[in-house]
């Protein structure tokens, strides 16, 4: 029982952080000079109706602070206005936003797997050559700016012919089978997700080292040595278990750091996700959709953190108080 009242906490703890959020969010794009309604107004498609009904959901004619209201009661209720090429902005969202989620979970999935026995075999080899190797990547890999490794990937792709050079899916997707369109995506995903797990290993890698190195240093550890238990216990029956606890806990940051890192990526190799559909927002001053697509993207990243608190208390029954 004492679980589900931890999760409802923090579930509650949310909501004031998501409302300051969107007050932050709401008042920085008020304050810059654009005109909600100036992308709308210059397509000949939205006609005079449309643009009315957007100026009364948006209350331009009333105070700033009753703007926000309506805006906020708006988005609570799902009505999240229309771009600027008159599409949902929600349908936009919904489009989207999956995309997202498959890459920074492939991505994620792919990290763990690879850096934290990467971070195991480093800090139990201390001080080799096999850690000096691993340091020198992972040191390589922190130093790589994520929009020029893209960059050279997309050249490469496009010199040999080796990956699509964008997008998520080919132009036969709808024709082929389930194999067909699996093979046909995870080919689409090789270049974006080698660009995101290459950046993210290397600092997974050396957190990993850093912590399994100051638990095998700690007394506990010490005594278990003296007791006779095999390295093979001390490692993956004690050691493990606290030193990824931490790891844990930047589950939550490292799923924020790669929605924010994924925007330009996703540019790069055009990749229907939301950090794309952001930045082209921005570009185009579409107001409706990068108010829409910021509010979602603070949601996720704040579930991200959500998840790694409920896994953090499965795994450290201590958290639970």
């Amino acid at each position: 029982m004492k679980i589900y009242k931890y999760i409802f906490k923090r579930i509650l703890q949310t909501i004031p952080l998501l409302f300051i959020v969107s007050i932050i969010s709401f008042f920085i794009i008020r304050l810059s000079p654009v005109d909600p309604l100036a992308e709308l107004r210059l397509n000949p498609a939205i006609s005079q109706e449309t643009l009315q009904r957007e100026k009364i959901r948006l209350g331009l004619d009333k105070p700033v602070i009753v703007q926000y209201g309506l805006w906020a009661k708006s988005f609570i209720k799902g009505d999240l206005g229309i771009t600027s090429a008159g599409e949902k902005v929600s349908t936009k969202l919904a489009e989207r936003i999956p995309n997202t989620l498959l890459l920074t979970t492939v991505v994620i999935f792919m990290t763990w797997i690879v850096g934290i026995p990467l971070g195991i075999l480093g800090a139990v080899y201390n001080k080799s050559k096999y850690d000096r190797m691993l340091t020198v990547l992972s040191s390589i890999g922190m130093a790589i700016p994520s929009f020029f490794f893209a960059i050279l990937l997309l050249i490469l792709a496009v010199k040999t012919g080796w990956f699509p050079a964008g997008g998520l899916t080919g132009y036969d997707f709808n024709g082929l089978s389930f194999w067909g369109k699996f093979s046909d995506i995870s080919k689409h995903l090789v270049l974006p997700v080698t660009v995101l797990f290459t950046i993210s290993l290397a600092g997974l890698q050396r957190q990993m080292r850093a912590n399994m190195l100051d638990v095998l240093d700690s007394d506990y550890i010490k005594f278990a040595r003296a007791k006779g238990l095999s390295e093979f216990q001390i490692i993956f029956k004690h050691a493990l278990r606290n030193a990824v606890n931490p790891m844990i806990t930047l589950l939550g940051f490292e799923f924020a750091g790669l929605l924010s890192g994924a925007a330009l990526t996703e540019y790069v190799f055009q990749y229907p996700g939301l950090g794309r559909l952001i930045l082209e927002a921005v570009m185009k001053s579409d107001i409706n959709l990068v108010m829409a697509s910021l509010m979602i993207g603070s949601i996720m990243l704040v579930l991200g953190n959500l998840l790694a608190d409920i896994l953090l208390i499965v795994t450290d029954p201590r958290v639970r108080g």
